[in-house]
């Protein structure tokens, strides 16, 4: 790997490097609760939290594969059963709504709710009512699981809705820019390869691993 391409040593020092680009002392005189879009964001959750004196969480979501094609992602479902789709995507493959949606239920039924059930004891993640959100990852590529979760704390009423990852394409900022109130980020790129090229230090992490997080181990 080309050591030029390497911006992050680990989750670690991504996430006091996304804290240096927060307005902290700003959003401290809120409470906020931070949200992780993905396991892998949950870490940098967890810290960039502590530095808000905030609460955090995760937000459970699936990924819908287009038929025979386990690399194409065309949609996301959360575990509160928001679906957003590659409109784009399903019309060039000519995917039908019904296949969507129905491999959405199975995911919501046979993966995420497990995982719900035994992260919260069955509790979905909490009302976000006139909260303010910061829902974070570890890098942004496709958008579409940082689409969904926002969309996801729309539809539950959030106050304000930030979006904060260490890297991400060039490209999806003004998607997210369009639904999210504020996005925070430590490097943009014009030629976005892959999230764990950007890390020295990137393995992929299991429920396990997201449940010793949580419980500082």
């Amino acid at each position: 790997m080309n050591p030029d391409s390497i911006y992050f040593k680990n989750r670690e020092v991504a996430a006091y490097r996304l804290i240096d680009a927060l307005p902290i002392d700003n959003m401290k005189l809120e409470e906020w609760i931070v949200i992780a879009s993905s396991y892998g964001g949950f870490e940098i959750a967890k810290i960039v939290a502590k530095a808000l004196n905030g609460k955090y969480d995760i937000m459970f979501s699936g990924k819908i594969y287009a038929p025979n094609n386990e690399d194409c992602e065309i949609a996301v479902v959360t575990e509160r059963e928001e679906v957003l789709i590659h409109e784009e995507l399903v019309k060039s493959f000519d995917i039908s709504l019904d296949y969507v949606y129905s491999k959405s239920k199975q995911v919501l039924e046979e993966s995420i709710l497990k995982q719900v059930n035994r992260f919260r004891q069955g509790e979905k993640i909490e009302k976000l009512e006139d909260k303010n959100v910061l829902i974070v990852d570890e890098g942004i590529n496709t958008g579409l699981t940082m689409m969904a979760c926002i969309k996801t704390a729309i539809n539950l009423k959030a106050k304000s809705i930030s979006v904060a990852t260490p890297i991400l394409p060039t490209a999806s900022i003004p998607t997210i820019e369009s639904i999210a109130d504020d996005l925070y980020f430590v490097k943009k790129l014009e030629h976005f390869v892959e999230i764990d090229f950007y890390y020295d230090s990137l393995e992929e992490l299991s429920f396990e691993d997201i449940e010793k997080i949580k419980k500082g181990l």
